[in-house]
């Protein structure tokens, strides 16, 4: 808010140029050239991005108040933008409001934003828009929404499914990528005769490999043999796709755990993985309630895939910490 006197930002303390960026914007919100609303939605955006938590707050609740009367679609961009930039989950139902907009340049500045402004798990109102934008007559919003329900986005359920195989026959080949790979990431079988066509194609995009990783398919494997195992994703897929090195792994894995455990069994000491990531993570909490958690397959490459090592790496970068807590 603006006080009384014209000088800034009422009862925020804000200092430094993240505070001065956000009070001249906030005083251009309501200025009669749209170019200007529009550069002050923009700059409120930026400072949220490089300031951080302590603007993107009162960033949102200046562009969410601006939405309910702002009526140029230009402005509108820049508000779904610069929203995005904020994090903020009360942004959510504004993004909703936008995505009905009849400017297409909006709604894909929605599909982008809706993301960023979601909780794990995401609220319905953001499934449900995300899906509405996954059908979207424009291919460039339809692959955004794509991306942003599943691959940024842990949603699922019958109609998140439903919509990503929608994709996967779309006329546009990526966001039929995008579609599998969604697809497959949530273990659905149905991705795999796509894959597998996809696979074979010439051209390979990046994201059907990925999708080979999640379906972990034993079929995949021929397809997979003739890529570089060095490009992007290509031996991740080889190991998931692999069930002898994909149990190795998870020994690995396992001995870790032992070896950690054994060292300190005074420790909570736990490996899980979740259901929509390929990674599983050693997560410890010690006994002054100090918790960490590290990529297995980083801790052991750290380690030259020793399990014994890798534990002892892990129980060194908590000691330091644990000891000066101790004294």
């Amino acid at each position: 808010m603006i006080d009384e006197a014209g000088r800034g930002w009422a009862g925020t303390g804000w200092g430094g140029s993240g505070g001065h960026a956000v009070r001249l914007a906030v005083g251009r919100l309501d200025d009669p050239d749209p170019v200007v609303r529009a550069a002050a939605c923009d700059l409120l955006g930026f400072a949220s991005e490089v300031h951080g938590d302590d603007l993107r707050a009162d960033a949102a609740t200046a562009l969410i108040s601006l939405a309910g009367s702002e009526t140029d679609p230009e402005v509108h961009w820049s508000i779904a933008r610069a929203l995005g930039a904020t994090g903020d989950p009360r942004a959510l139902p504004t993004l909703v409001t936008l995505a009905r907009s009849s400017d297409s340049d909006v709604r894909f500045q929605v599909a982008v934003a809706v993301p960023m402004v979601l909780d794990d798990p995401p609220a319905e109102a953001g499934e449900a828009v995300l899906i509405d934008l996954c059908a979207d007559p424009d291919a460039r919003v339809r692959e955004c929404a794509t991306f942003g329900l599943g691959w940024l986005s842990t949603a699922d359920g019958n109609a998140v499914r439903r919509a990503l195989w929608d994709r996967t026959r779309d006329v546009d080949p990526e966001v039929r990528a995008e579609g599998a790979r969604g697809l497959a990431r949530r273990r659905d079988a149905r991705a795999l005769p796509l894959v597998r066509e996809l696979l074979a194609q010439d051209e390979v995009h990046t994201f059907t490999v990925q999708a080979a990783a999640y379906l972990a398919n034993p079929s995949l494997l021929p397809l997979l043999a003739g890529f570089d195992p060095d490009e992007d994703h290509v031996a991740e897929a080889l190991r998931e796709c692999d069930p002898l090195r994909r149990d190795r792994r998870n020994d690995l894995a396992w001995r870790l755990l032992l070896a950690v455990h054994r060292r300190r069994p005074d420790w909570a000491v736990t490996i899980a993985g979740e259901r929509c990531d390929l990674d599983l993570n050693l997560d410890i909490t010690d006994g002054v309630d100090r918790s960490a958690y590290w990529c297995v397959d980083g801790l052991l490459r750290r380690a030259g895939d020793d399990p014994e090592r890798a534990a002892e790496l892990a129980i060194a970068d908590l000691g330091p910490a644990r000891a000066a807590a101790e004294r």
